[in-house]
């Protein structure tokens, strides 16, 4: 039977996945609070249902943010290691997306680089950027993504300290620097995922394959650039990034009201309510618990966006009835690529925006921009 809702992909991705990577996409920081939170604190908000609106035909589930007008209220999000899901996994999950026509964004910590992306994109490809101590790595990685044309960049900020993910810890991601014999024969029990990976070449964190420092394979790789974090990061660097950037910027960690009054007095375009999806700060609120407070803070023009937990359409409509301009996905991607890859990312966009249209339509809505104007009318928290 194929998957129908996100909970499929998962357990097939978890059946296909070595525990190492499995793990490490699926877990979380510390006791996982947070990580439950965010899934969990959606079902605090209820919809509001509404009958004989005589709404005829399908939604309108088209959505404006990042200033461009989308065919749908989400997009993906940026996750490291794609390409250790499944082969050319970055690729993969972009070609889904352009072919929804929502935008891709690319993650620091991906097998694929900008440059290898761009020749086959056919839609929006945004870029998630890490402060580095050492900037003028940091100039290397705007010039490529200046060279890709890329249409927003997103720098994640809540990452001032790597958090202990006790999964990790377990598995030795982050410590291994190669694949060591033990690490070996767990990956050999999985053949379909290693061959699927190993025939596009030995993985490795692409945009820095020049640099001799960091080592050779993403396991020291990544070892290398996290290490490299700017751990001291402050608002006179996001102005510096501000100045440096000329297209749109989005600040992606924000979960105070103050900090987003911050970023966009400092000349962000967005915000991305995130913690990091429970891997940072465990015990911090869910982010949809802070999206109507952060909204009302901003008012309503400036661009709010979030992630964390969206696993259902009607999780889209809540964040959107609450006050977001739309939602990136993360997890429930990347077990649909882990899954079945390009045609599996394909099917998970397929569902969701079922879901949404099947929401909207037993609310009584015809479109999303009905849902956004209605606001908190439409969810009660």
């Amino acid at each position: 039977m194929p998957p129908v809702n996100v909970d499929d992909f998962r357990d097939r991705a978890r059946r296909r996945l070595p525990k190492i990577f499995f793990d490490y996409i699926d877990g979380g920081a510390f006791a996982e609070e947070t990580l439950r939170a965010n899934r969990n604190d959606f079902g605090s908000v209820r919809l509001n249902q509404r009958v004989l609106a005589g709404t005829k035909g399908e939604p309108d589930l088209s959505a404006s943010y990042l200033g461009v007008r989308h065919p749908l209220p989400f997009m993906l999000g940026p996750v490291g290691f794609l390409g250790l899901y499944s082969g050319s996994g970055e690729k993969q999950a972009m070609l889904a997306a352009h072919d929804a026509g929502i935008p891709f964004c690319l993650s620091t910590f991906s097998i694929a680089s900008l440059s290898d992306l761009r020749p086959a994109a056919r839609g929006p490809l945004h870029f998630q950027l890490y402060m580095l101590t050492d900037r003028s790595l940091c100039d290397e990685l705007l010039a490529e993504a200046a060279r890709a044309d890329v249409g927003t960049l997103f720098v994640t900020v809540d990452t001032a300290i790597t958090a202990v993910r006790e999964r990790d810890v377990r598995n030795g991601f982050r410590t291994l620097t190669h694949v060591t014999p033990k690490l070996l024969l767990n990956l050999l029990r999985k053949p379909a995922w290693l061959w699927d990976v190993a025939r596009h070449g030995m993985p490795s964190v692409r945009a820095f394959d020049h640099r001799a420092e960091f080592g050779r394979g993403a396991l020291e790789q990544a070892g290398n650039l996290s290490s490299r974090i700017d751990s001291a990061l402050s608002w006179q660097d996001i102005a510096w990034l501000r100045q440096r950037w000329p297209g749109k910027l989005a600040i992606k960690g924000i979960m105070a009201a103050e900090d987003a009054i911050r970023a966009r007095d400092v000349g962000a375009d967005a915000i991305v309510i995130s913690n990091h999806g429970g891997r940072q700060l465990d015990g911090v609120a869910s982010t949809v618990s802070s999206i109507s407070p952060i909204r009302d803070a901003l008012g309503n023009e400036f661009c709010v966006m979030m992630d964390g937990g969206v696993r259902r359409g009607g999780d889209v409509v809540k964040a959107l009835a609450l006050g977001a301009d739309g939602v990136l996905l993360g997890r429930a991607y990347t077990y649909a690529l882990a899954a079945a890859g390009q045609q599996g990312v394909a099917d998970l966009i397929a569902i969701l925006s079922r879901e949404i249209s099947i929401s909207l339509k037993l609310m009584g809505l015809s479109s999303i921009a009905e849902l956004r104007a209605d606001g908190l009318r439409r969810a009660i928290v």
